[in-house]
């Protein structure tokens, strides 16, 4: 019922013929080949501790890598949840700049190797290791991991060492070459320590080489993609932070606009916001559900200014705050800050002008008093639990500390600096210059046609529900493919999925997951592309399943249908 409403056009890659010729032709970019394993004794576990990674093995510079530790870990669990026997490699990657930080690796070699890698991606600012023995971003639960299907997995910190803020630890900023590590150039390394070593575990080279991440992960994969196109045969990019200075500039800008007297709106007034979306929008895609479908035509309705909730207007009357039964004007002025956007009065190097909004409406902002396992992180990624100020405390919004750390380490490079001085849309030469500089640097480029050419797929996929990171920001990647290469060329290597009531990471309302990597696998080494791809929530309503609907279609309920099931829906435009 929701297939695609044209024809698709697979790309005839020469590397789907055959086993024998995948391997010959997805390797990519190594600075090893066949020729240099051929005759190698395969290493034990054991023998991979100490194991020195020489400078000239890795194509950027460095001073070469060490492995730390080699661990054989026992199998553990069945079905789904399987972990194999395997080999745990820690190792670090040492910088040109004695007073830059190491590069902090793993990588997991399973005993049965089935010849493919996957590299993790990371989240926020980075800074810790991603758990190369879990799931693919948004995975699904009742399907393998990647190291459970015999993958070799492997992942790095980006290149610094974060201290209690986490994701939010802004440091690295300082250091110029820990600042390129995190803009990308730590993906490259990784990827060619971490071959190195599974080259002298197997004594074989990577039939397959796939990426995977959300956010800044997904802003990774991008990097990947198109910087290193021969590395890669695939890339799974959740809720990509793809224009990632211009989404920090943007944040800056929300930062400034919640911190004004009265502008923070508590749990109580989201839940009432989120009802007053729900009332008038969510009946738009022929189910009332809880979950908004056809987002376009709700932001085109939805004025917090004017909307009713439970018979009453949400905005007081009075304009002023008039307790948690409704929204002051303070708060509906900040909340259509969030939704409108921004453009920016200076050049950035990369090229972007603004960022665009967030769907706001009818999305959970932080609703404290939601029941469930997810909601502490939903709450966390969202608009946290206390108002913007000077000094940032740690349970604002999450985008306000990640802000506040950037622009004291990376822009000013001054710890004591008061972010609430730098006008994201003005800001003095002197920082627009720098600025412009780290956007050259931290956003990924949108030509991927290098990655496409030698028979590259991507999946994206986004949640409608994102205030962390705009879905509307993914469109724009979205099209500036279509712009560059036509819709024919787009869909014979790129789908594109938005999800209802999916937030950022996690959603109580709909929590989003998706066998990504078996429609990866099938469209890279099969030539089969995704066609009826279904999301199941996890969370919201345990089980019950929707379309994944090839932008910028969304699900319409078909009357009479089973509301739980994604058969009793189809994709409309």
């Amino acid at each position: 019922m929701f297939k695609r409403n044209y024809v698709n056009l697979l790309a005839l890659s020469v590397c789907g013929i055959s086993s024998a010729v995948l391997i010959g032709c997805s390797s990519g970019g190594s600075s090893s080949s066949d020729d240099d394993v051929a005759g190698q004794t395969p290493l034990a576990c054991a023998q991979l501790v100490g194991l020195e990674i020489p400078a000239d093995a890795i194509d950027l510079p460095t001073s070469g890598g060490t492995v730390a530790d080699a661990q054989a870990v026992a199998a553990s669990g069945s079905g789904a949840t399987l972990v194999p026997e395997h080999c745990l490699v820690s190792g670090r990657i040492a910088p040109v700049d004695t007073s830059a930080p190491d590069i902090l690796f793993r990588v997991a070699l399973p005993t049965e190797w089935n010849t493919k890698v996957l590299m993790f991606g990371g989240g926020g600012f980075n800074g810790t290791i991603p758990a190369i023995t879990g799931h693919v971003a948004q995975g699904a639960l009742d399907q393998p991991t990647p190291l459970g299907r015999g993958y070799a997995t492997f992942a790095s910190d980006s290149g610094h060492q974060a201290n209690e803020y986490g994701s939010q630890d802004g440091r690295w900023g300082l250091n110029d070459e820990a600042v390129r590590n995190f803009a990308g150039e730590a993906l490259k390394k990784t990827r060619d320590a971490a071959t190195f070593i599974i080259q002298k575990r197997y004594a074989s080279e990577p039939t397959q080489r796939y990426f995977a991440g959300g956010s800044t992960g997904g802003r990774e994969a991008l990097t990947n993609i198109q910087r290193w196109p021969d590395d890669w045969d695939g890339a799974i990019a959740w809720y990509p932070a793809w224009n990632n200075v211009a989404a920090l500039l943007a944040g800056q800008h929300i930062s400034l606009a919640l911190s004004q007297p009265g502008a923070y709106p508590d749990s109580a007034k989201r839940l009432l916001l989120l009802n007053a979306a729900l009332e008038t929008c969510d009946a738009l895609d022929g189910l009332e559900d809880d979950l908004i479908s056809d987002q376009r035509q709700c932001n085109t309705v939805f004025d917090p200014a004017t909307a009713t909730v439970n018979g009453n207007p949400l905005r007081c009357p009075s304009g002023g705050d008039d307790g948690d039964s409704c929204l002051s004007d303070a708060q509906i002025d900040a909340l259509k800050t969030i939704d409108a956007g921004v453009n920016f009065n200076f050049p950035l190097a990369s090229g972007e002008t603004g960022y665009p909004g967030s769907n706001v409406w009818g999305a959970d902002l932080g609703i404290t008093s939601i029941d469930t396992p997810v909601q502490p992180t939903v709450t966390f990624l969202a608009l946290g639990t206390s108002q913007p100020v000077q000094p940032m405390p740690r349970t604002a919004p999450y985008l306000s500390v990640l802000v506040d750390q950037w622009v004291k380490y990376s822009v000013a490079r001054d710890a004591d600096f008061n972010s609430f001085t730098l006008d994201p849309i003005n800001p003095t030469p002197e920082y627009a210059e720098r600025i412009s500089e780290l956007s050259g640097q931290l956003n990924s480029g949108t030509d991927i046609s290098e990655f496409a050419d030698r028979g590259g797929k991507l999946l994206l996929a986004h949640g409608l529900s994102d205030v962390l990171v705009s879905t509307r920001a993914t469109e724009i990647y979205y099209g500036r493919l279509l712009d560059q290469m036509g819709a024919e060329k787009v869909d014979s290597f790129v789908r594109y999925y938005e999800v209802p009531g999916f937030g950022h990471a996690a959603s109580s309302q709909f929590n989003a997951t998706w066998d990504s990597l078996t429609a990866l696998e099938n469209w890279a080494e099969q030539d089969i592309a995704p066609e009826n791809q279904v999301t199941t929530d996890t969370v919201g309503v345990p089980g019950r399943t929707r379309p994944l609907c090839d932008y910028p279609a969304w699900p319409s309920y078909v009357d009479g249908g089973d509301p739980l099931s994604a058969d009793s829906f189809e994709c409309v435009e």
